[in-house]
Formats: structure tokens, C-alpha cells, sequence
């Protein structure tokens, strides 16, 4: 019996190639019994990069002067960061807002205008794990009124990724040669081979919390890096062939 499976190409790395590089389609015929097999694998590593976000919020009376301050103690809380040995390149502002304050008076039952607040935030990466805890506590010194993270990551986790398939490569082929053999057949042929990859996992340690300058404890703030992961999912598709390279014929 002749199988003939339609696939984008033999080897399809879903994650890189484009989708109008995929529109031929090639025939690969299978005489035997077709496995499919998904798999994950990951690897953890010693993370080197922490991220963290910090933001300032002021307000005033009026829209003017609620952005003149905020622009002023963030500038503040920019240029501790850069004190800390951070590169211009590792601080990215994600957000600004400006929004009106109202309070509620239940006793006329209206909104009452309180004035203007300006939120400012950046993200910062920061490349000396062992330092993060004195990072943030001279972030809170230098005017930070919140901060969130730190989220930890591996800038480079092509070495880790390519550990990851290895060991799934390993994994499909043993489970598929497993399978092969409980229905009759002497080995496996790989058929096609398809990758998403997974992210640089990242651990948040801190959720956001609100920061007060007076409060910091003269003690650095503990921080415990841990490990994160990456990895690969694959989908394997093998035929069930015989020794002699001939595939396994199902039985009828």
C-alpha cells in the first residue's frame, strides 16, 4: 500500500519560513505505516539578563505642570539608571499617560475634579544579575514610585535551542522505533520534521509594588535569579520500514 502525504516541504521550520515560501507542495510517498509524534523538549540555563520596569506618577492642578514635574523625577530616575552602568541601548520608555482625577461626593452625588495625573514608565535591562537587588532599591532612592519584575531571560538561547532539539530529535526517533517494533516493524524512516520554537522563559520574582523612598531598608533587596528554560516543539512523521528497507506492510 502506497501513502502519499502532501507536506510544505520534507523539513518545515514553521517559525521561519515565510508562507509564500511555502506554498509549493512536495509528495512524499510512504509504503508502510505512518507515526506522528509531538514533542517537547527544554533546557534550563543560568539566566543573564534581568529586566526590570520602573515608572514615576505625579500629579497637580493642571495638565502643564502635572507633565513639567513627572518629566522632572523621571529624568531623575533615567539618570540613576545610567549611574548603575546600564546603556542607553537597555532603556526603553513603554508607556506615558495623562489622565483627569475625579472623586466621587456621595452627598451631591457628582464627580468632583481633583486634577491631573501623569504616569511615565521605561524598561530596563539589566546585565549584571548579581546587582539587581541594589538596582532597584536606588531606582525606589532616586524617585521610582512603582516598579515591576524583574523577569529574568538568556539573551542568546541558540546554544540552549539547539541542546533542545538534539534531545528531542532523540526522543521522537526512540519513541518511533518503540512503536514500530510492537506492530512488526525493524526500523523507522523520517518522513518530515516540523519546529515551532518556544520562547526564552522568564521568571517574574517581584509583582509590580508600590515604592516608597523613606521605607527602603538599608539592606539590599533580596534576589533570587533561579534558572529559565527554552526549548523546541516538534512534530515528527516516520514510516515503519523493514530491515531491508522495504516499508512494513499493515496487515490486511
Amino acid at each position: 500500500m502506497v501513502r502519499t502525504i502532501l507536506t510544505a516541504s520534507a523539513l518545515t521550520l514553521a517559525t521561519t519560513i515565510p508562507a509564500t515560501a511555502m506554498a509549493a507542495s512536495i509528495e512524499i510517498e510512504a509504503e508502510g505505516p505512518v507515526i506522528e509524534l509531538s514533542i517537547y523538549e527544554s533546557v534550563t540555563v543560568a539566566p543573564d539578563i534581568a529586566t526590570i520596569g520602573a515608572g514615576v506618577s505625579t500629579e497637580a492642578d493642571t495638565a502643564v505642570e502635572a507633565m513639567r514635574a513627572n518629566a522632572e523625577e523621571m529624568t531623575a530616575v533615567i539618570d540613576k539608571i545610567k549611574t548603575l552602568g546600564v546603556a542607553e541601548k537597555d532603556i526603553q520608555t513603554t508607556g506615558i499617560s495623562l489622565n483627569a482625577r475625579y472623586d466621587y461626593d456621595r452627598t451631591s452625588r457628582k464627580q468632583i475634579f481633583r486634577g491631573y495625573q501623569v504616569s511615565n514608565r521605561v524598561s530596563v535591562k539589566l546585565r549584571e544579575i548579581d546587582k539587581v537587588g541594589d538596582a532597584l532599591d536606588a531606582l525606589v532612592a532616586a524617585g521610582a514610585t512603582d516598579l515591576n519584575g524583574p523577569q529574568f531571560s538568556i539573551e542568546d538561547d541558540e546554544a540552549a535551542k539547539d541542546a533542545a532539539r538534539t534531545r528531542a530529535v532523540e526522543r521522537g526517533m526512540a519513541r518511533a522505533r518503540a512503536y514500530a517494533a510492537v506492530i512488526g516493524g525493524d526500523d523507522v524512516r523520517v518522513l518530515e520534521i516540523s519546529e515551532s520554537l518556544q520562547g526564552r522563559s522568564q521568571m517574574p520574582i517581584l509583582a509590580a509594588r508600590s515604592a516608597d523612598a523613606e521605607g527602603i531598608s538599608l539592606a539590599s533587596t533580596p534576589v533570587q535569579p533561579g534558572q529559565v528554560s527554552t526549548g523546541v516543539s516538534l512534530v515528527m512523521k516516520f514510516e515503519v520500514v523493514e530491515q531491508d528497507g522495504e516499508a512494513a506492510e499493515e496487515d490486511e
